[in-house]
């Protein structure tokens, strides 16, 4: 069933600036409404426009929502020179961007987003639900090695936009037609040189994703540990999470739901944003009392 969205204009989201807890700027962007928030989480190599479209819908619903740059990513700084990434840095970060939107939000995770928010909250117990966005504490390593070789591939950067579209349009055959400048205006940054780099700092690729590895234990004890609604949504097409994968995940959780959106890869937001709002909205609904406190339609429950 699809929600109904109200008619009128729709409205983009504010942007402001945090800080972490070691002083680095990180650049979010807020949507009006009431609480408990909603609190997006993006993945590995993303902005927080990955979101643009679901925060709008939950801002016309009615629903305080944040999203942010992770550290390294997007508009927020970059680490020191003598500051590793580190999977800490980044539980930490998710706490800064939980104390900025309010008591008690619901965290929405895509992939390392997912992992992150899955670390803080058994760390810190900040969340009253949780929608995990194609990712599971166990994940298979050719999707792994299938998305970092497309991110290792240009050190050299692009020497245009349509150099850089054409890449991800090979890269993503599935989505139909090619960016547009303004479209991949948040994923590039002009070189002094005038070639056109990813927005994100390479640095993280020999920094923080190994780091990844060690911690597969602990992003196994965090899902043991859930006692809030958890909602899994997985790409039918993902070739990081399987069946396999899922079960896994299920055994650790079993409380958890699961959605399979068939026709969405890992990027399963950008994929089909409309049905994946629709399943965020129903799990919110059926899950967290206080949601969508200005509207009276009857939106049923999730199957």
């Amino acid at each position: 069933m699809v929600i109904p969205t109200p008619a009128r204009p729709q409205t983009d989201p504010s942007p402001e600036s945090l800080t972490s807890r070691d002083r680095l700027r990180l650049s979010a962007a807020r949507g009006d409404g009431v609480g408990p928030g909603v609190l997006l989480a993006h993945g590995f190599g993303q902005t927080r426009q990955a979101w643009l479209q679901t925060q709008r819908r939950l801002s016309d619903q009615g629903q305080a929502n944040l999203a942010w740059d992770v550290r390294g990513h997007g508009q927020s700084d970059r680490n020191p020179a003598l500051s590793r990434y580190a999977g800490e840095q980044m539980v930490d970060d998710v706490g800064t961007a939980a104390a900025a939107l309010g008591p008690a939000p619901v965290l929405v995770g895509a992939s390392m987003g997912g992992l992150t928010g899955l670390m803080a909250q058994a760390r810190d117990r900040l969340f009253s639900a949780m929608v995990l966005v194609d990712i599971t504490p166990r994940w298979e390593a050719a999707g792994v090695e299938r998305i970092l070789g497309f991110m290792n591939a240009h050190p050299e950067g692009f020497d245009s936009f349509e150099h850089a579209a054409e890449q991800i349009a090979a890269y993503l055959p599935h989505r139909r037609g090619k960016k547009t400048p303004a479209q991949l205006a948040h994923l590039l940054n002009a070189r002094p040189d005038g070639r056109l780099a990813w927005h994100w700092d390479p640095r993280l690729l020999s920094e923080f994703i190994p780091s990844t590895h060690d911690l597969q234990h602990l992003i196994e004890d965090a899902c043991r540990q859930l006692d809030i609604p958890v909602l899994l949504v997985s790409g039918g097409r993902s070739d990081l999470v399987t069946q396999r994968t899922v079960e896994h995940f299920l055994e650790l959780a079993p409380h958890a739901r699961h959605v399979q959106l068939p026709d969405a890869t890992h990027m399963v937001a950008g994929d089909d944003n409309d049905a994946f709002t629709d399943t965020l909205l129903h799990f919110l609904h059926d899950h967290v009392p206080q949601h969508l406190a200005t509207s009276t339609a009857n939106h049923g429950d999730l199957r």
